[in-house]
C-alpha cells in the first residue's frame, strides 16, 4: 500500500497527551492578536512576535513558535531515521496562522500560536473529516505522541493531517521558562471553556446529554451551546454559573 493510501482512524491514540486547551495558551503566551475571522493573519501581540521564526526543521522550513520548532525538528530527525519513506514524503501545508477553527466562531487554532502543524505526504492533504488517514500519518503519529504532541485524528471531526503541541507540552515548556522568561506565576489548572475541543469535550457533552438532557450535538467543539448547558446544569446544583468546567463541576457532573 502507498503511504497515502487510507485506512479506519487507528485506536489508541494520543497516549497520555491532550489538546492544548484555550486557557492554557492564553495565559501561557498572551493573545496572538486583537481580531480574528476565518483567514491567516499575522501574530501582533509584542511578546509573541520576538518568540516566532522561520526555520528548517528537516523535510521543510516552517515558521512557528521557536519552543515548536525545535521539537519538530527533533521529531522529523527520528522520523529521517527510523521511517525515511514517510520522511522523504512529508511536506507542509502552514504553521503560523492565527485564525479561528475551521468552522467556529468561537475557537481559536492553536496554529495562531504556532505551536501546531498541518503536515502533506507526496503533496496530497488528508482529508478533513472523512474518518480515515492516510497511512504515512498513522505511521509517524507515535513520534509525535513520544514528544508530547496530539495528533488531530482524535478529534470529533477527524484532522489527521494536524498536529499540536498537547496542553502538557505548553505547561512544561511554561515552567522551563520558554516563552522568554522564567515563569514566575503557576498556570490555571486545566479547565474546559469557550473554544476548546477534543476528546474531553466530547466526554462533557454526552455528560450533560444523559444527567440533564441539554441536546447538544456530540461534535466536540466546546461552543455557545455547550457553554449555556454548562451554565444551566451549575445553576441548578448550587455552582458557580461562569460556564468553565473546572475541578468541582467535573466532579458534580460524575457523580449525578
Amino acid at each position: 500500500m502507498a503511504i497515502t493510501d487510507l485506512i479506519n482512524i487507528p485506536g489508541n491514540l494520543n497516549p497520555r497527551v491532550s489538546s492544548a486547551k484555550q486557557t492554557t495558551m492564553l495565559s501561557a503566551l498572551g493573545n496572538p492578536r486583537g481580531d480574528y475571522d476565518d483567514t491567516c493573519r499575522e501574530v501582533t501581540h509584542p511578546g509573541m512576535r520576538a518568540l516566532i521564526a522561520t526555520r528548517d526543521v528537516g523535510p521543510f522550513r516552517a515558521r512557528g513558535l521557536v519552543p515548536a520548532l525545535d521539537a519538530l525538528t527533533a521529531i522529523f530527525a527520528e522520523i529521517k531515521r527510523e521511517d525515511g519513506e514517510v520522511f522523504a514524503a512529508l511536506g507542509t501545508a502552514g504553521m503560523l496562522c492565527a485564525r479561528f477553527v475551521r468552522g467556529s466562531t468561537s475557537a481559536l487554532s492553536n496554529h495562531s500560536w504556532g505551536t501546531a502543524i498541518d503536515l502533506t505526504l507526496d503533496g496530497h492533504l488528508d482529508q478533513r473529516g472523512d474518518a480515515r488517514v492516510q497511512i504515512g500519518l498513522a505511521r509517524i503519529a507515535p513520534f509525535f505522541n513520544r514528544h508530547g504532541w496530539f495528533w488531530g485524528a482524535g478529534f470529533r471531526i477527524e484532522d489527521a493531517m494536524h498536529f499540536e503541541a498537547s496542553d502538557e507540552l505548553i505547561r512544561k515548556w511554561h515552567a522551563d521558562g520558554k516563552f522568554g522568561a522564567p515563569a514566575t506565576a503557576m498556570l490555571p489548572e486545566s479547565v474546559l471553556t469557550l473554544g476548546d475541543r477534543g476528546p474531553e469535550v466530547v466526554a462533557l457533552q454526552e455528560r450533560l446529554n444523559k444527567v440533564d438532557g441539554a441536546g447538544l450535538s456530540t461534535d466536540g467543539m466546546f461552543g455557545i451551546g455547550t457553554r449555556a448547558a454548562v451554565i444551566a446544569f451549575q445553576a441548578r446544583r448550587g455552582l458557580q454559573p461562569d460556564g468553565v468546567v473546572g475541578p468541582k463541576t467535573k466532579a458534580v457532573l460524575a457523580l449525578v
